[in-house]
């Protein structure tokens, strides 16, 4: 493996940025200085500690000019949509918000002759593994919650986007955070592994790919270190017969195209109750014919290249693939650069579809749909549940008693009404099946980055 970890640029294919990976005396340092910084940091007041969250967000908030278009450049997201710090903002400052409600003792019903409480005690150190793919609202997710938990966080951030890892080490340099209490650092897969399997880290926060999430299970067995695992989705779409179809519409095609489709809780099936079914393809396709592709740097560009040739190549293997199998192709749109080993693709809208396609099984997270008629509410049920995955459900309709009785029946880890592709920090987030485990973000995501410790004292009799 090479010494160097490169950011090949999806816009071009240039080398946008090279740094060198840690050595093994480096990894073994940093492990060190963060255990020794989380005693003093775990000492200080969840209020302390807040205002050191803050500033290093006021920070990244500062710095938006430029990481903007240096995501573009890294994953191609479009720089007309103006970067992430709105929702990394919305998700930091909730978790500071409430962190010291949520951290405050719990206190049993009082019990004469006895004080009794649990407390909840930072794991440790915390790592914490970031995919290029919304590279700080992923990674937000856990390192603000972690810090005011009381635990000192490492960050090994993706090779496609490792930039943000040196943008957050600068914004908590700026806040003055204690030495060793955030740090960036760059790994290979094999040295990640190692580290893993050390036993000096308490936890791990992973989101990415299903293999990837086994290969962190299986590093860290023996540990008995905590797991957070964010894995892959399919997430579906259900559009009732009274849905309101110009505002369904407009937001499932945003869901299923927006960062080209490389969304963690991306719309990647639709299943259209067959009284609007006509009316919802014809308006989902003409809406997705506004699509611009092109350099993500340009205003026009609504669409960028997505952040790998090899990605946007597994989308036109899952088209072709459902073609062959009877599919129909409702755009079939030409851009210059759309071929195979470019990042460069098209989106496109599939009907005729069924689960005998890949492109309604497996993962896709790229511009590509497919949508498929359905006769009832008990069809679409049974379909929305004929996955491995179960991350998001989405389901669009005027009767919300109706939809939560759905929602109880589905397998996944959040439900939506008349939305999608959102991440409400007060509500956890997580999710079943090969999705993975453990939750992020609300009250409840606390519970994942501490433990419980008893307190069970009794006065002297």
């Amino acid at each position: 493996m090479s010494a160097t970890a490169r950011i090949i640029s999806p816009i071009d294919g240039s080398i946008y940025a090279e740094r060198p990976f840690l050595s093994e005396a480096g990894i073994d340092a940093a492990v060190s200085a963060g255990r020794r910084a989380q005693a003093d940091w775990a000492g200080l007041s969840v209020a302390e500690r807040g205002r050191y969250c803050r500033a290093a967000l006021e920070a990244l908030a500062a710095m938006q000019d430029e990481i903007i278009p240096e995501i573009a450049w890294q994953m191609g997201r479009p720089t007309r949509y103006g970067g992430e710090n709105g929702g990394m903002q919305e998700r930091g400052q909730y978790m500071i918000d409430i962190a010291q409600e949520a951290l405050k003792p719990y206190i049993p019903q009082e019990k004469e002759g006895f004080r009794r409480y649990v407390r909840h005690v930072p794991l440790g150190v915390v790592m914490v593994i970031a995919p290029w793919n919304y590279p700080y609202l992923t990674a937000v997710n856990t390192i603000i919650p972690a810090l005011m938990a009381g635990n000192s966080v490492i960050l090994k951030h993706a090779t496609q986007t490792l930039l943000t890892g040196e943008r957050f080490a600068q914004a908590f340099e700026k806040a003055g955070l204690p030495k060793g209490v955030f740090q960036n650092i760059v790994l290979d897969h094999a040295s990640t592994e190692k580290l893993l399997a050390s036993g000096q880290i308490d936890h791990v926060n992973f989101t990415g790919s299903v293999n990837g999430g086994r290969a962190i299970e299986k590093a860290a067995a023996g540990t008995f270190m905590t797991l957070g695992l964010e894995l892959g989705g399919k997430d579906p779409a259900y559009v009732l017969p009274d849905a309101n179809l110009d505002n369904t519409i407009a937001n499932l095609v945003d869901g299923a195209f927006f960062n080209s489709g490389q969304c963690c809780c991306g719309i990647e099936r639709i299943y259209v109750h067959e009284a609007v079914f006509d009316r919802f393809v014809d308006g989902f396709v003409e809406l997705t014919k506004q699509y611009v592709v092109g350099n993500p740097l340009d205003q026009a560009t609504t669409l960028g290249p997505m952040a790998q040739a090899r990605f946007a190549d597994l989308i036109r293997e899952q088209k072709a693939e459902a073609l062959r199998k009877g599919a129909k192709a409702h755009l079939n749109m030409r851009v210059d650069a759309d071929r195979e080993g470019s990042p460069y693709i098209a989106p496109e809208v599939l009907s005729d579809v069924d689960h005998q396609m890949s492109v309604m099984r497996e993962e896709s997270f790229g511009p590509i749909v497919g949508i498929m008629k359905v006769r009832s509410d008990e069809d679409a049920l049974a379909l929305m549940n004929d996955s491995i995955y179960g991350l998001t459900a989405s389901l669009w309709s005027v009767d919300i008693d109706r939809v939560a009785a759905l929602g109880d029946r589905i397998e996944t880890g959040t439900v939506f009404m008349n939305r999608c592709d959102y991440l409400d920090p007060a509500l956890v987030w997580t999710g079943v099946k090969d999705t993975g485990k453990g939750g992020a973000l609300s009250a409840l995501g606390y519970a994942n980055l501490t433990r419980p410790k008893s307190f069970h004292l009794r006065e002297q009799i």
